[in-house]
């Protein structure tokens, strides 16, 4: 299953996987269930989860029913534990590079005026480059931005931009994969092909490898951040039942970076 999985991900376009795969995964739903573990977003139980990686594959990290991987779930559960007024006050939200899991959920709140954008997904409502963004000013809320900064030539100036159309006072979730070994993020322009980006970044669409400066990079284009532990809010059984504890930099850590807007 690895190795299959693998494939698909290194050798079909990401647009076509998007589109298609959700068609064939109720098959592994059905083979996969189990009581073992639970994936929070859709409610499913399953003795174990798919595996998941375009390099190397990471145990129980895909949901094989809404295709939530771990920090999906760990967003999920942020959501309902930390922040449940996500789900009832009126907010005006950009989803940027949407993601299947959380799209129709999203769409489905009546409290949520939803926005999906992205430059290339066929999931998207909107297409747009995230380094310029075609808002005005203080547009939205809230705004998520999952894994797509490590793919951005200029990710400052996203981040910029993003900023820039978030409310005073607004907020978002900005994940990115980080290597907790490199104090400083990685990148050279001069590395341009699949083969050597999956070498030096860990895979062969990213442009950069973050390090533990990725905070400070946000905070430096004017973000206010906050670095939440899944300790914060799960116990260990429950990060192990809702198999969200993988601390790999590919699964995107343990720590959700929730960023806002300050007034100054």
């Amino acid at each position: 299953m690895k190795k299959i999985i693998r494939f698909f991900l290194n050798k079909i376009p990401r647009k076509y996987i998007q589109l298609f795969v959700h068609m064939i995964m109720p098959v592994f739903s059905i083979l996969y269930k189990g009581k073992k573990y639970q994936c929070p977003v859709c409610g499913k139980k399953y003795r174990k989860l798919l595996p998941y990686g375009y390099v190397i594959s990471r145990e129980n990290a895909l949901c094989p029913w809404c295709l939530a991987l771990e920090r999906h779930r760990q967003i999920w559960l942020y959501l309902n534990r930390v922040k449940p007024e996500f789900f009832t006050k009126e907010i005006k939200m950009l989803h940027i590079a949407p993601e299947r899991c959380f799209m129709k959920r999203f769409e489905k709140q009546k409290n949520i005026d939803y926005f999906s954008a992205d430059i290339e997904s066929p999931l998207a409502r909107i297409k747009m480059d995230i380094q310029a963004i075609p808002f005005e000013e203080n547009t939205f809320d809230v705004i998520f931005c999952n894994h797509i900064l490590e793919h951005v030539d200029d990710d400052r100036l996203a981040m910029r931009e993003m900023r820039r159309v978030m409310k005073i006072g607004g907020w978002g979730i900005l994940q990115s994969p980080i290597n907790r070994m490199r104090e400083v993020t990685y990148e050279d322009k001069s590395i341009v092909t699949e083969e050597e980006r999956t070498k030096h970044f860990g895979q062969k669409d990213h442009v950069r490898e973050y390090g533990n400066d990725y905070a400070q990079r946000m905070k430096e284009e004017g973000f206010s951040v906050e670095e939440v532990q899944l300790t914060d809010f799960l116990t260990p059984e429950e990060v192990e039942y809702y198999a969200v504890g993988d601390k790999s930099m590919a699964s995107g850590g343990d720590i959700i970076y929730v960023v806002s807007k300050p007034s100054n």
